[in-house]
C-alpha cells in the first residue's frame, strides 16, 4: 500500500523547523503540486535555491522521512515555475519511487487542510499557525483547528466463496475509470465502524451482513480519510443486489477463481481482494 515505504521511515512528529541542505520544498498553484521539471520528484532545498533566494520566504515543517524534512514554501517565485511542472494528485498514484509518491500526496493534504483553514470558523478572524503543535489558532477567540480527517470503511462483502464488487456509476463519478472496488463509505456521526459497514452495504446494494472483522487500516491522503477495511458474511442465502443507483453502476458476485484484478496495488482495496483471492479470510 502507498504508505508502506520501509525500509524508509515516516516521522510525523511536528518540528518546527525550518528547511535546510537535503530537504526538499514543496510549491503549490491552481490545486496542484509543482514538481522539478528536471526530475519530476519535489524540488530539493538545493535545486529550489538555485533558481531563486528562498531565504526570506515563510515555509511551514510538514514532516521527515529518514532524515529528510518535507516543507511548503508558500511563496512561488516565477523562477520556481519556469522550472516546474505541474502535477495533480492523481499523478502520484503512479510517481517512483513510491516513498516520495507518499510524501507528495500526505504533503498535499497538508497543504489542503492549511488552504482551507486560513481564517477561523468559529469567529471568522485570521488564523495562525501555532508554534508548539500542528493546528491553526484563532488569536481572536482562541479556536484551535487540528487536521481534517475522515474516517470511512472499505467492505468486502463475501459468501462462501464469492466476493461482492462494485462499480461506481458515471453519473455520481463522471470521467473517471469505472474500476471494480469493494464498497466503501464513510462513517457518520455518532456512529461506530462496525455500523458504518452494516449501513453502507444496506444502502449502496441492499444487503444484510453479520461477522464484522476488522482487517487493517490505510492513511488515504487522496480524501484526507483514514480507511478501515473489513470482511464480512452475507447475513442471508439470497444474492439479489438492489443498486443504490446515484452511487454505483454495478453490483457483480465474483467465484474466487475468476476475480478481476482489484485496481492499484497502492490501495487497501487491491489488498483485500488479493488477499480473499487467496483464499478464506
Amino acid at each position: 500500500m502507498i504508505q508502506d515505504i520501509a525500509p524508509h521511515r515516516y516521522d510525523n512528529a511536528y518540528h518546527p523547523t525550518q528547511p535546510k541542505d537535503g530537504d526538499r520544498v514543496f510549491f503549490y498553484q491552481d490545486g496542484s503540486t509543482l514538481l522539478s521539471r528536471e526530475s519530476g520528484l519535489p524540488f530539493t532545498w538545493e535545486e529550489a535555491n538555485a533558481c531563486a533566494d528562498l531565504s526570506a520566504l515563510p515555509c511551514t515543517y510538514f514532516f521527515s522521512i529518514d532524515d529528510i524534512a518535507f516543507h511548503w514554501c508558500h511563496v512561488v517565485p516565477s523562477a520556481i515555475l519556469d522550472a516546474a511542472v505541474p502535477a495533480k494528485n492523481g499523478q502520484f498514484r503512479d510517481m517512483q519511487p513510491g516513498w516520495l509518491a507518499f510524501a507528495c500526496i500526505t504533503a498535499s493534504q497538508l497543504y489542503d487542510w492549511y488552504h482551507n483553514h486560513q481564517f477561523c470558523g468559529r469567529c471568522g478572524a485570521p488564523a495562525q499557525q501555532d508554534a508548539v503543535e500542528r493546528a491553526m489558532r484563532c488569536p481572536a477567540c482562541g479556536g484551535l483547528v487540528y487536521p481534517t480527517i475522515s474516517p470511512a470503511v472499505i467492505v468486502a462483502v463475501t459468501h462462501g466463496d464469492r466476493l461482492l464488487l462494485t462499480k461506481y456509476s458515471q453519473t455520481a463519478r463522471p470521467g473517471t475509470v469505472r474500476n471494480y472496488a469493494l464498497i466503501a463509505g464513510f462513517a457518520e456521526i455518532g456512529e461506530p465502524l462496525e455500523g458504518t459497514v452494516r449501513r453502507e452495504v444496506m444502502e449502496e446494494v441492499g444487503l444484510p451482513v453479520k461477522n464484522i472483522r476488522f482487517y487493517k487500516s490505510q492513511p488515504w491522503s487522496f480524501s484526507s480519510s483514514l480507511l478501515s477495511g473489513f470482511y464480512c458474511d452475507l447475513d442471508t442465502e439470497d444474492e439479489t443486489v438492489t443498486l443504490q443507483e446515484d452511487e454505483l453502476g454495478e453490483g457483480t458476485w465474483f467465484d474466487r477463481s475468476e476475480l478481476p484484478e482489484g485496481g492499484s496495488s497502492i490501495s487497501l482495496t487491491h489488498e483485500m481482494i488479493e488477499r480473499f483471492r487467496q483464499g478464506p479470510v
